[in-house]
């Protein structure tokens, strides 16, 4: 009788990796299969892309997870080709046609709709969307049938630029604050100049201050040896690069390490001017403690721990 194939052993990998999710995958699927390539025991995607769309997904590993709370919040960029003069069910191309319109809109009207959309605005979020009432994503009623009303809800449009129009197809560059819906927007737009949209293409190019150019394809890691996909890993602070480090000797290191908050003022005249998030290492090796929040005083109160540093 043949052996069944020995389970690998999963590994304690740390660290983020740059993907650029292919069209149609779902977020899930992709980090699944990526974590499957690192053979990784603990992995998290930062804030989901809709299968049609393509682009920046960034996957945290093992400690890196603690922060991926950061890139959820943080502003994402967007080129988009939104499709005027059509209508579908879910406002891209996966949906079932509604309504055909004539296009005859110029440049200076796409302009001028463009304006009203930048900024703060209200957005209604759509019924093919991951969000959930009573337990249950919001598609899954969509997919029933059933329509229910939502609550319009803030979001800013911080830039809204017009890369090209070549009729009926409108490519913009979008960036935005988390809780967007471009294929909202898409809509919005087409609805503002009178003869409805869907999109036809949406690709993420940056989320905070992490990049597209800097991302992999799965295929690219699938091609790799084995050996050599963890090298792709980028260290558990390039999710924290855009704070205030702050860096401490020994004896303070194995006090915050124990969750203690840490009086720096008097020891540390250079600390950063101003309040707010930082992060933290050890002097010794440089190793990443965690996050903490700098408060009044220099009151160093420490916020995520680090577990993979000698304590």
């Amino acid at each position: 009788m043949t052996n069944p194939p020995k389970k690998r052993t999963r590994l304690p990998v740390h660290g983020v990796l740059l993907l650029d999710k292919p069209v149609g995958f779902s977020s899930n699927d992709a980090l699944i299969k990526t974590k499957r390539l690192l053979n990784a025991i603990k992995a998290g995607h930062t804030g989901t892309l809709d299968p049609f769309a393509t682009g920046l997904l960034p996957l945290c590993f093992g400690e890196a997870t603690k922060f991926s709370q950061d890139l959820l919040e943080a502003d994402k960029t967007y080129t988009t080709v939104v499709h005027l003069g059509i209508t579908t069910t879910t406002g891209d191309t996966e949906g079932e046609q509604l309504e055909q319109r004539a296009v005859d809109v110029s440049i200076e009207q796409i302009q001028a709709v463009l304006a009203q959309f930048t900024g703060p605005i209200q957005q209604v979020p759509p019924m093919y969307s991951a969000l959930k009432r009573d337990g249950k994503p919001l598609y899954e009623y969509a997919r029933a049938g059933v329509t229910l009303e939502r609550e319009a809800r803030a979001v800013v449009i911080h830039e809204l630029e017009l890369l090209d129009y070549s009729a009926p197809m409108l490519t913009l560059r979008v960036k935005c604050s988390k809780g967007t819906y471009v294929r909202v927007l898409g809509e919005d737009i087409g609805a503002a100049l009178g003869c409805g949209a869907h999109l036809q293409a949406l690709r993420r190019i940056q989320v905070g201050h992490l990049q597209l150019e800097k991302s992999i394809t799965i295929e690219s890691i699938e091609a790799m040896p084995e050996a050599a996909r963890l090298e792709l890993l980028d260290p558990v602070d390039a999710l924290l690069s855009s704070f205030p480090a702050i860096t401490l000797d020994e004896e303070l290191s194995v006090r915050f390490l124990h969750g203690q908050r840490l009086a720096l003022a008097k020891l540390m005249p250079d600390l950063p001017a101003t309040p707010g998030r930082v992060r933290v290492y050890r002097a010794s090796d440089r190793q990443l403690l965690g996050s903490a929040q700098l408060q009044e005083f220099g009151i160093l109160a420490p916020e995520r721990l680090i577990q993979t540093g000698t304590h």
